[in-house]
């Protein structure tokens, strides 16, 4: 192998930012977990015969005043600028999350963002995955306890969320993009976690061996019904699969989310108010959302708002990115295809193909 080969490949390990792949084409048809579950949430508000019956769920969700937080300082709303919602996954490592294998880092970070784009009308729509090295721009935040956080340059986007929270995300996506977030929901480790036992595992198959001591993750080749734990651990793994980057942890998690999606639907979870409360219980206990979607009945309003939103059909890609000159270890957005991306999102037109094409593609 020559020289600049081995070069790019270290390179490739080091950055691997999540939603790359070996082919285009893969990552932009993969499914972001989050993405999966923001949404379940929503089917269920919306499938549960009784489900808004039970309103000691209400008070398990959290609520973010983002207009309060963000006052005007924010992106026009356009009048056909469709539906924008701003999925994080937090790994938080306190709390329920302390327990569940994910690493001895202090705080909280956005390990998973992405911006689900609705179109007017409602027929399809895209998610948008913001790789977590990215460099970014972090705009002038009020903290939680009150206090300023000074604009800063070239920060890494997922220390946004463990410095300022939620609206500050939002704030700094918002000026990244130029796109006005209409919603927020985040979930954490242990919502996810939940699921999987709630429903009571969900079952994979596997053409090698995982074996993965950072996440804990020991598999043998063949079927396996995996647990919350072992669940976590296996959209979570990436030492053990492929060349230690995200690139094979995407794969993983693409495959276990069909995985879940077949076992929803073979247990036909959203025809049994009782399932549908036992899954609905474990969810919104680890959700946050905006303030206007912090209740059942505002989520379910908000689902039947998308009933003719094919979920299947969501297109899934990556923000454009390229290996940051002065750090190789880090991405920042590739342009001019950012600026297009953006721009359609804005005006709710079609994504052209060469806005999807990121340099960094992980390898």
């Amino acid at each position: 192998m020559s020289h600049s080969a081995t070069t790019e490949s270290r390179r490739a390990r080091r950055a691997a930012p999540p939603g790359g792949g070996r082919r285009a084409q893969r990552g932009r048809r993969r499914w972001g977990r989050i993405v999966l579950l923001a949404f379940l949430v929503l089917l269920l508000a919306a499938g549960g015969t009784g489900y808004w019956l039970y309103s000691g769920l209400n008070g398990n969700i959290d609520g973010v005043d983002l207009n309060k937080a963000l006052g005007d300082d924010r992106p026009e709303k356009l009048p056909t600028s469709g539906q924008n919602l701003l999925v994080l996954g937090s790994d938080s490592r306190a709390g329920d999350n302390a327990s569940l294998g994910t690493g001895k880092v202090s705080g909280a970070r956005s390990d998973t963002a992405l911006v689900v784009h609705i179109p007017e009308g409602r027929k399809q729509a895209v998610a948008i995955s913001i790789p977590r090295d990215t460099l970014v721009t972090r705009p002038e935040c009020t903290k939680s306890d009150g206090s300023a956080l000074p604009e800063a340059k070239r920060v890494m986007f997922n220390s946004v969320y463990s410095l300022a929270g939620p609206a500050c995300v939002v704030k700094t996506v918002e000026k990244m993009s130029g796109v006005r977030m209409d919603h927020y929901m985040e979930i954490d480790f242990a919502g996810f976690k939940g699921l999987v036992d709630a429903i009571g595992g969900v079952t994979v198959t596997i053409d090698e061996p995982i074996k993965d001591s950072s996440s804990g993750l020991d598999l043998s080749a063949g079927t396996h019904t995996l647990d919350g734990t072992q669940s976590l651990a296996f959209v979570r793994t990436r030492h053990g699969v492929g060349d230690g980057s995200d690139l094979g942890r995407i794969g993983l998690q693409q495959q276990f989310l069909i995985a879940l999606l077949s076992e929803v639907k073979r247990q036909d979870l959203l025809g049994s108010p009782t399932k549908t409360y036992k899954i609905a219980d474990t969810l919104t206990s680890a959700l946050t959302t905006d303030s206007e979607l912090a209740s059942l009945t505002s989520l379910a309003d908000f689902a039947r708002s998308m009933n003719g939103v094919d979920p299947a059909a969501m297109e899934t890609i990556m923000l454009p990115v390229a290996y940051d000159k002065t750090d190789p270890n880090r991405v920042v957005a590739a342009e001019p295809q950012a600026t297009q991306l953006w721009k359609a999102v804005r005006s709710d037109s079609e994504i052209p193909e060469s806005a999807k094409k990121s340099p960094a593609a992980g390898g």
